[in-house]
């Protein structure tokens, strides 16, 4: 695991999307995601950061944050391992990755994540990772009107003397700020 390379990019790259796309894809195959178009604004936006782990040349690992500057806090919008290295503390370290960097390079006090509220095994696996990171869960329930699961805000502070709220509706804020943004097609309309 020490051969990890661990990058974070604000600009697009159409190479590097194409290598961890097959990921993404394999991670998030229904329409909850993003398309291709949309992330490429962002960066156009220069609203996200992509995160990548892998050896060398192969990305094994990737996550797309954003950054609520008002409310000090980095939001994880996907995170995802690829499959046939998923159980083997890849993900742990992406994300203590993102930690640090969320802590040191981008100033933030703590990260927002959203995930599936729904009790499928699935999404209680998605919990625990999230709570064995030192996430809390948040009991709000949050219902977009875009899509049909309910969502619930996890969060970690970095310094419990400026912590960010333990409100999962004020976290949804943020949340929802950032997707609105995204899925914006005009700059003119920020």
């Amino acid at each position: 695991m020490e051969d990890l390379e661990y990058r974070v990019t604000g600009e697009w790259d159409d190479v590097l999307w194409g290598k961890v796309e097959p990921i993404y894809e394999q991670a998030f195959p229904l329409d909850g995601k993003k398309s291709r178009d949309i992330i490429r604004r962002m960066f156009g936006k220069r609203m996200c950061e992509l995160h990548t782990i892998g050896h060398g040349p192969e990305i094994v690992g990737m996550a797309l944050t954003g950054i609520d500057k008002q409310a000090g806090a980095l939001i994880i919008d996907y995170i995802a391992i690829r499959q046939d290295v998923r159980g083997s503390r890849h993900g742990r370290i992406l994300l203590d990755y993102i930690k640090e960097w969320a802590r040191a390079v981008a100033e933030c006090k703590g990260i927002i994540v959203e995930v599936e509220s729904d009790p499928t095994d699935e999404n209680v696996r998605r919990i625990h990772f999230w709570q064995r990171n030192g996430f809390q869960l948040t009991s709000y329930v949050h219902q977009y009107i875009w899509v049909p699961e309910p969502y619930r805000a996890m969060y970690l502070n970095f310094d419990e003397s400026d912590p960010l709220p333990d409100d999962g509706k004020l976290l949804f804020r943020s949340i929802t700020k950032f997707h609105e943004k995204a899925y914006r097609r005009s700059k003119g309309m920020e």
